[in-house]
């Protein structure tokens, strides 16, 4: 399903069928590429390990820290491939290293075998031989937005007529007389989230950066 028609599907699910309309398709445009992202978020919708510039980091011996694609928002994995032939590099807390590992900062002496997710950025811990490059697993955003009549989502075109749910909610969430509607508003987001998921606040997120096992801890009289 394109956008053209995505739009179309709208207008008629909010009766907006006759001009001037209530919304515009720029509104509507952004509101779709919105949903999308949303979607993708929720549902850990878009896995990519093949795309080279999402998927693939050549690293350089004199530097730590690689700035990641804009489209990642959570690694799955993360190999590294060098001379020395493979081996899997583990995300850890810089909480984590601070505890098992103090000099961290200054590793120099084994290999890198640990890495720092950041929100926008990868920090390398250890040795980097020249030669060495990462490929990282990771779910991902649409790498391109919705512009024009024919573009369609990059999710499964199954799940494109559910991104019209989203836009219900945004439209009649905007605070204007004539068309501001809670009620619709509410049940058009929970259809959406029914489908896609809740959304992880940004603690969650954060948790899933970190490769650390978490315990019930007893706690004594």
């Amino acid at each position: 399903m394109n956008l053209k028609e995505l739009i179309r599907r709208f207008r008629t699910q909010s009766n907006d069928k006759v001009k001037p309309y209530l919304w515009s398709d720029e509104e509507l445009k952004d509101w779709f590429n919105d949903a999308q992202e949303q979607a993708c978020i929720r549902g850990r919708l878009l896995r990519d390990d093949v795309t080279g510039a999402v998927a693939h980091i050549a690293l350089d011996p004199a530097q730590h820290t690689y700035p990641l694609h804009e489209s990642v928002y959570e690694i799955i994995s993360i190999t590294l491939r060098g001379r020395s032939g493979l081996r899997a590099i583990t995300l850890k807390s810089r909480e984590w290293l601070d505890e098992y590992s103090r000099e961290w900062r200054d590793e120099q002496e084994r290999p890198a075998v640990w890495a720092i997710q950041d929100e926008t950025s990868l920090r390398i811990v250890g040795r980097i031989e020249e030669g060495d490059a990462l490929h990282i697993d990771v779910y991902r955003l649409p790498l391109e937005l919705l512009s024009h009549d024919t573009d369609e989502p990059e999710i499964h075109k199954a799940s494109h007529v559910h991104l019209i749910d989203w836009v219900l909610h945004q439209a009649f969430s905007v605070p204007d007389s004539e068309t501001i509607d809670p009620q619709r508003s509410a049940l058009a987001e929970q259809k959406f989230i029914r489908y896609f998921g809740e959304l992880p606040d940004s603690d969650m997120r954060r948790i899933t950066r970190e490769d650390v096992p978490h315990h019930n801890r007893a706690i004594l009289p």
